[in-house]
């Protein structure tokens, strides 16, 4: 993922310094860096009994951790503020879920679960 994230803004540069300024190149260069803010803005904190969900300025959650019902591993391509397609997916409240992707997932669930034991794991690691 990193390695496509790299390519993706890579591409527009070699253009530029290839053709000079043009309309490709900007049209090329406006959507690699969109993306790559959304990759290094993403990230997920864990604190005040709160999960929040931040990537960008297209989504900041807060999820009361005792509204989490159930973790499951899924590589749903869906849109979601994850940064990889090796993701779990967060079931709160009645109806609603987040997909997401934790460096570290069995140490974010254990903390998830140290929080709130009633969390469903199942996600099988």
């Amino acid at each position: 993922m990193v390695v496509a994230v790299l390519l993706l803004l890579l591409a527009p540069i070699v253009q530029l310094l290839k053709y000079s300024l043009s309309i490709g190149t900007i049209l090329m260069l406006i959507p690699s860096i969109f993306i790559g803010y959304l990759f290094v803005s993403t990230y997920y904190e864990i604190g005040n009994g709160v999960l929040r969900v931040k990537s960008g300025f297209l989504v900041n959650r807060s999820i009361p951790i005792r509204s989490i019902t159930k973790l499951e591993a899924t590589k749903n391509p869906i849109s979601a503020p994850a940064t990889s397609f090796d993701r779990l997916e967060v079931f709160y409240n009645k109806y609603e879920s987040v997909i997401i992707s934790p460096k570290g997932k069995r140490a974010f669930i254990g903390h998830l679960k140290q929080l709130n034991p009633q969390i469903q794991d199942n996600t099988g690691l």
